[in-house]
C-alpha cells in the first residue's frame, strides 16, 4: 500500500506564497503521475497540476503562471509552489499519485491540507 503525507498548508494574504509538499511511502511501487487537486467549500474537487514520471506537466488554466509543480524522484515527493495567491485559491489541497505495485495499478490520495488566502 502506498501512503501519502502532505504538508505546507496554512493561512496567507493575497499576493503571498505557499509551498505544499507530499511524500509517498511504501515498498515496491512505481509512480506514473503525481499531482495536486483542490476542493473549495461547496465545489467539486478539481485538478490543479500534474506531472508525469517523464516530467510532462499539466496545469489548470486558473493557476498557470502562478503555480509550479515539481518532483524529486529519489525521494518520491511532489511539491507545489504557489505564488501570487488569490482568495479564490482557498481550498483543501490533495496530493494524488497514480502508479503500480506488483503490476496492479493504484490511485492514492493524501489526507488534504488546508490553504486559506485572505483578501
Amino acid at each position: 500500500q502506498v501512503q501519502l503525507v502532505e504538508s505546507g498548508g496554512g493561512l496567507v494574504q493575497a499576493g503571498g506564497s505557499l509551498r505544499l509538499s507530499c511524500a509517498a511511502s511504501g515498498s515496491f511501487f512505481r509512480i506514473n503521475t503525481m499531482g495536486w487537486y483542490r476542493q473549495a467549500p461547496g465545489k467539486q474537487r478539481e485538478l490543479v497540476a500534474t506531472i508525469t514520471s517523464g516530467g510532462s506537466t499539466n496545469y489548470a488554466d486558473s493557476v498557470k503562471g502562478r503555480f509550479t509543480i515539481s518532483t524529486d524522484k529519489a525521494k518520491n515527493t511532489v511539491d507545489l509552489q504557489m505564488n501570487s495567491l488569490k482568495p479564490e485559491d482557498t481550498a483543501v489541497y490533495y496530493c494524488n499519485v497514480l502508479g503500480s505495485r506488483f503490476g496492479v495499478r493504484f490511485d492514492s490520495w493524501g489526507q488534504g491540507t488546508h490553504v486559506t488566502v485572505s483578501s
